[in-house]
């Protein structure tokens, strides 16, 4: 539990149980909205395999080795465009199942609503909740440390359906209790008002993920880290005589791609190469977070169309 790997594989061994569970539970009782939550988890079971095959392929190819090796040689660039692209993509996929799922509750109270049996409906309620809330509570101890994207939706992910759970085993004890009362009517509407409600709930909770995994993926520029890398960079220009700067900046995934260049002028003396990197190691630490995840460039030239 001390990897963002080893995490997210017990992340995926619970959630397909609980995948299976709610199925075979959604059957059992009749309940559609324990169904749509077995095949919701399957969804979010299937896009955590990706985000762990992503993670292995980045942890592999900065840290070195033979195994590193290998792969840089084949992706110089790194794989951290992979990460949003993977986030992006499940946020997407859990909205869009949301959405059908709201689709046919409409339509299912529509015509009339369906009866389901309370007392298994309440059992998988009860359990899903509680293990959703342990598996939310260890994803965010462990992510103290870890600061992963990926740990950090996984365990939202948990919240969510701990949550959503609640929701569920609310509607379902309220229907058990109108049985055999003067609201007995309303049973059958319970279940689909459950699910269209949860539906509602969940749609608008991946957008925060989908908007930040977009921004990545069109290397929209982080206004913090760019003011920072400019306030770095006006320093040393001022510090060594350069006439200014030009700095590039994006953020993907976890990856910080920075890239500064420095217009010197002509008639400077010449400095040799050895002063040119210590230069670039003030550089590096005054800009901090020196990780595997900081691709760093900086370059000096006397022709601003280098920069530009």
């Amino acid at each position: 539990m001390n990897t963002e790997q080893g995490v997210l594989r017990l992340s995926i061994a619970v959630t397909l149980l609980m995948a299976a569970a709610g199925i075979v539970f959604g059957l059992m009782s009749g309940s559609f909205a324990i169904v749509f939550d077995g095949v919701y988890a399957m969804t979010d079971a299937t896009m955590t395999v990706v985000a762990l095959l992503v993670s292995n392929l980045i942890a592999t190819s900065t840290a070195g080795g033979a195994a590193g090796g290998r792969l840089v040689k084949h992706f110089t660039m790194g794989f951290w465009h992979l990460e949003p692209m993977v986030l992006g993509l499940n946020g997407i996929l859990l909205t869009g199942a949301a959405v059908y799922a709201l689709i046919n509750a409409i339509g299912s109270l529509m015509a009339g609503g369906r009866h389901l049996s309370f007392d298994h409906a309440i059992v998988y309620a009860v359990l899903t909740m509680v293990v959703a809330l342990v598996m939310a509570a260890v994803g965010r101890r462990a992510n103290r440390t870890l600061d992963s994207s990926f740990v950090a939706l996984d365990a939202k992910a948990w919240l969510m359906s701990g949550g959503l759970s609640g929701a569920l085993l609310a509607a379902f004890v309220f229907g058990y209790s109108t049985q055999g009362t003067r609201l007995a009517w309303m049973t059958p509407y319970v279940d689909p008002a459950a699910l269209a409600l949860v539906c509602l709930i969940v749609i608008p909770l991946p957008a925060g993920t989908i908007k930040q995994a977009l921004a990545d993926i069109l290397l929209v520029t982080p206004s913090e880290l760019k003011q920072h890398v400019d306030e770095v960079a006006e320093a040393v220009v001022r510090r060594y005589g350069f006439l200014s700067h030009r700095s590039y900046v994006a953020r993907v995934g976890r990856g910080r791609q920075i890239e500064l260049y420095f217009i010197v002028p002509r008639d400077q003396p010449a400095r040799k190469l050895e002063e040119w990197d210590h230069i670039r190691d003030e550089i590096g630490e005054a800009i901090g977070g020196e990780s595997p995840d900081r691709w760093l460039t900086i370059a000096f030239t006397t022709d601003p169309e280098w920069a530009d």
